[in-house]
């Protein structure tokens, strides 16, 4: 039956598979709170509030498009994000960060043109393709940053001009 369906279109329904099975849990428990009862009521909001908060995650990162054809494999593990190039790579510390950036090009909107930039303190830039193996980790790792701007980031990856959009910047301390 799969090869009934154009692996284009294919691609697109599993990017979306993850959004429609919460969807499924979160009226799963919008069933069970209506069936009435304390109890039920109880276990079903619990249920549809998780089912709510995991279809938010998924669409968002449904819609920003994952590509693993590239050069280099990322690891994101214990806080820290490693990308392995075929020329060079490096690592930093999710916690040390100033500065996340996504650069496009005139090429998109495709995953070759996106490249992610990890800024710190004291270290060259970290630059990562956006098709490079493991990338897709790389919405999910950034969640430990508060104030990510992901709907920037999603605009950056449908982006088809060359252009340089900051998603997360760290707080400036100001003394009073």
């Amino acid at each position: 039956m799969a090869e009934f369906i154009r692996p284009e279109a294919r691609a697109g329904l599993l990017r979306w598979a993850e959004t429609a099975i919460w969807v499924a849990l979160t009226l799963f428990g919008a069933w069970l709170f209506l069936r009435g009862g304390l109890f039920w009521q109880a276990i079903g909001a619990i249920v549809a509030a998780s089912g709510v908060a995991l279809t938010v995650i998924a669409a968002r990162n449904a819609r920003f498009p994952q590509a693993n054809d590239g050069p280099g494999v990322v690891e994101v593990d214990e806080r820290q994000i490693t990308y392995f190039g075929p020329t060079g790579g490096g690592a930093v510390s999710i916690d040390h960060l100033n500065r996340v950036e996504i650069e496009t090009t005139d090429q998109g909107p495709v995953g070759s043109d996106l490249i992610w930039t990890f800024y710190m303190d004291g270290a060259a830039p970290l630059m990562i393709p956006g098709n490079a193996t493991g990338a897709d980790t790389l919405f999910d790792a950034l969640a430990a940053l508060q104030g990510v701007d992901y709907e920037k980031a999603i605009s950056a990856a449908h982006s088809t001009q060359n252009a340089r959009y900051t998603i997360w910047q760290k707080p400036h301390l100001q003394l009073h």
